[in-house]
């Protein structure tokens, strides 16, 4: 097993070896040893993608644009103590520099710490938190906007479509993809739905939905012609998991509730109103007990049910690995020899992808990690699979073997 040189700028590691090239790569090169050991990967009995901030830097990236909402919060009431805690705190769980979201918790535990002092700095800190809380879902919607209004967003939305129908195009036959996101922003649903792919979550209802506690395992049939009683399963299915909330997710009477909120619109004023009460927006979390409150517990539990069995392949994407409550589930999962897990990423994320790999298996990691690998277009166009319910691609080369034509095989058509 060739051992992994972390100073190199590109990272390749796939079947316990390190391609040659892999530290200058070339598409033409490499493809013929990334795509057809992907595809193979990707045929696991269970098949789970963690998608993190990263989509959203990279869609971004594509349409020409800068996102908003990923830099630091700060705070005049405490801001010394605040920025301060939030820092130790991501030393502490190997996260390396703090971000918003360490920023926004620290802020929401002190204030829970001053109401119960009966502080007169709470009222002031509470108003602050709202504040930072509307500027985040505001600025989300912004990105959500700039990338439809952008001269290259079609193209920017067109290619993370091709790069969810790699992964969720699965044949019917097979369990059905899971999506796990970080995310607040609804990218990723609003490209599931233009490529109409079929999402499967929490939330029951069309004008109202509601997020229901009960995971029924619900799917999609249909009956085929002329045959009655034995319904098939629809291909483009995908079960979807936002593990920490969404901007469009609300509290009310009824419990949690998919507020309608157009794709890229601007946030109404009433709506602007105490996001701190009413909007499931979950700060990154330093300690796992955190995960055990409502809603997040059942979230988290999607997560560890569909990734801790065997036969499991779970690959991610812009996951930067600064979430200890995700990385204890990831090094639970490799816990058992027949799972495997893909790690595709822009950069090594501070060291921190690193500090995880050491504390696995090699055997059951594949690396992607660069500026080359981890750009969605790179990836996208050179690298990932073909649709798997692709069948003319499978015909014509039965065909062109049955007739005896010298044409060599594509990988692509290895993907059934």
């Amino acid at each position: 097993m060739d051992s992994i040189d972390w100073k190199n700028e590109h990272i390749l590691f796939i079947a316990n070896e390190i391609p040659e090239g892999s530290d200058s790569p070339d598409k033409k090169q490499l493809r013929s040893k990334i795509e057809p050991w992907l595809t193979a990967v990707f045929q696991s009995e269970h098949l789970s993608l963690l998608l993190g901030t990263g989509v959203t830097t990279g869609i971004c990236s594509e349409a020409k644009i800068s996102p908003q909402a990923m830099q630091r919060i700060e705070f005049t009431t405490e801001k010394e103590r605040i920025k301060n805690y939030a820092d130790t705190e991501a030393q502490k769980i190997e996260r390396g520099r703090a971000n918003f979201e360490d920023d926004l918790r620290t802020a929401i535990e002190l204030l829970k710490g001053l109401k119960i002092l009966q502080d007169a700095k709470a009222d002031t800190l509470e108003q602050e938190i709202n504040d930072k809380l509307k500027n985040l879902i505001e600025n989300l919607l912004k990105n959500e906007k700039a990338v439809l209004e952008a001269k290259e967003g079609n193209e920017a939305i067109s290619l993370l479509k091709r790069f969810l129908i790699s992964f969720s195009s699965r044949t019917a036959t097979r369990d059905r993809l899971n999506i796990f996101t970080t995310n607040y922003d609804r990218f990723i649903e609003y490209t599931l739905d233009s490529a109409g792919i079929h999402t499967l979550d929490r939330f029951v209802g069309k004008l109202n939905p509601i997020m229901r506690m009960h995971k029924m395992e619900l799917d999609f049939h249909y009956n085929p012609p002329g045959i009655r009683g034995e319904p098939r399963y629809v291909e483009g299915v995908v079960r979807y998991t936002k593990l920490h909330g969404s901007l469009d997710w609300c509290i009310n009477d009824e419990g949690i509730q998919k507020k309608p909120i157009p794709f890229g619109t601007e946030l109404k004023e009433e709506d602007k109103n105490d996001p701190y009460e009413r909007y499931i927006i979950y700060p990154n979390s330093a300690k796992g007990i955190d995960t055990a409150y409502f809603p997040y517990s059942e979230l988290f539990r999607d997560l560890s049910t569909a990734t801790c069995r065997p036969n499991s392949v779970l690959v991610t994407y812009g996951y930067g690995f600064g979430d200890s409550h995700i990385n204890s589930i990831l090094l639970d999962m490799i816990t058992i020899p027949s799972t495997h897990l893909v790690i595709i990423s822009f950069d090594k994320a501070d060291g921190r992808i690193q500090n995880f790999v050491e504390k696995c298996n090699l055997s059951q990691i594949t690396l992607l990690i660069g500026n080359h690998f981890g750009q969605i277009r790179t990836l996208t166009e050179n690298y990932l699979p073909k649709s798997a319910i692709d069948r003319i691609s499978d015909r014509k080369q039965k065909i062109v073997e049955k007739r005896g034509f010298d044409i060599p095989p594509k990988n692509d058509d290895l993907n059934e």
